[in-house]
């Protein structure tokens, strides 16, 4: 197990907690508490988009960056021992036809993190290394595609990206694709899943992968679970009672459901994601933006400065974590607390971080929140890591039982 000592745990918490939350009265004796907690808990964040933001900052991050939302020091110092690194792969990769060249080469980058750092990075393939793992000072790094585009209609590409190290796909992502409909996307392809995707539920049952179904549509969503016969999760998403209409995030009916089918809710950080008032906000600026592109025909650099410039003059504020701790509360008041864990989208979300939860240092601000609603150190030790460590062996066993 991780120890600190208190001394130092009271001063880090002084600094980083007060920084944050400078306007708010902070219990120093539940804050050292909860940052005890963190460095002795396990804690496993299963979506950050850390090759995508190095694309447009590449920096070493066994190092402290001046950019993004995750490093090896922060890492630590947030108490943050596994994270899945997301294979973003965007929409278009499918339209012309490079998107598994693309996961691949991005897979060779998250390689390389290790690879060049192997004294702070360690992979891991299963829920059984991630935990042998825990407390030797590294961070253990696991592969996630977003976005099932690089399958390419092929059933062999599952394997071969299993091989490699993949051990969740997100079916869909801004855009319908060939295995389902997107939340995002008003033209519905298939009315849920395709005939394909349905073939593919079944393939990633036997080859135990974990079905993410994060982004795709609500009739994507009922089939897949219809089709499965192992556990699905949600890597990153949110409640959408705090937002309304917003399809991105689940319906309780949907949580209920995911519950039921031994699944597990991952909630994302982003203000989008956990703020009523950042959603709207947020839903409103986009309709604006997207409205101006399509007048304008606005294309590639032309498209993205002028949404830069928009988002730049038109802040849209921010969430706080306690936001997030109550997505995480209704979850577990909804379904019970082994059926919610941390998916925070860190790297994926820019500007929309939560007060108090600015990048992976900040975990322990979160467990604070958590331990002031009375959730039990083993409340958050399941929370932090143990659910979705459970629902990965579930699924393994699947796996085995389909054989």
């Amino acid at each position: 197990m991780k120890k600190i000592g208190l001394s130092l745990t009271i001063l880090v918490v002084l600094l980083a907690g007060c920084a944050s939350w400078s306007k708010e009265h902070i219990d120093p004796v539940l804050m050292a508490r909860a940052q005890a907690l963190a460095h002795e808990t396990l804690i496993l964040d299963t979506h950050m988009d850390i090759p995508y933001r190095l694309e447009e900052h590449n920096e070493d991050i066994s190092q402290r960056t001046e950019h993004g939302d995750f490093d090896y020091p922060r890492a630590r110092q947030g108490g943050l021992d596994a994270v899945f690194v997301a294979v973003y792969v965007s929409p278009q990769r499918e339209e012309n036809g490079t998107a598994r060249t693309y996961a691949d080469q991005t897979i060779d980058v998250v390689e390389g993190f290790w690879g060049k750092s192997p004294d702070k990075f360690e992979p891991a393939r299963s829920a059984g290394e991630v935990e042998r793992q825990f407390g030797n000072g590294k961070v253990s790094l696991l592969i996630g595609i977003e976005n099932g585009a690089p399958l390419e209609g092929d059933l062999a590409n599952l394997k071969r990206f299993y091989d490699r190290g993949v051990r969740y796909i997100t079916l869909a992502h801004g855009k319908s694709n060939h295995i389902c409909d997107s939340s995002y996307d008003p033209h519905r392809k298939w009315g849920g899943v395709s005939p394909f995707g349905r073939e593919l539920v079944q393939e990633m049952n036997r080859q135990g992968m974990i079905i993410d179904i994060s982004h795709v549509s609500d009739e994507a969503f009922w089939d897949v679970l219809e089709v499965s016969k192992a556990p699905v999760v949600a890597t990153h998403s949110g409640c959408r009672r705090f937002t309304p209409g917003w399809e991105r995030n689940l319906s309780d009916e949907m949580i209920v459901a995911l519950a039921e089918k031994g699944g597990v809710v991952q909630v994302a950080f982003g203000g989008m994601f956990v703020s009523t008032r950042v959603n709207q906000k947020y839903r409103k600026r986009w309709d604006v933006m997207d409205a101006h592109v399509e007048k304008h025909g606005l294309k590639g650099q032309a498209r993205q400065e002028y949404i830069e410039q928009y988002c730049a003059a038109h802040p849209i504020g921010r969430a706080h974590v306690r936001d997030v701790a109550m997505h995480i509360d209704h979850v577990a008041r909804l379904v019970g607390a082994e059926h919610v864990g941390l998916g925070s989208d860190f790297d994926g979300v820019g500007e929309h971080v939560p007060v108090g939860l600015e990048d992976v240092s900040k975990y322990p601000n979160l467990i604070y929140e958590l331990l002031k609603l009375g959730y039990s150190e083993q409340d958050i030790r399941n929370i932090c890591a143990e659910n979705f460590l459970r629902v990965w062996k579930q699924i393994a066993d699947a796996r085995v039982e389909t054989r």
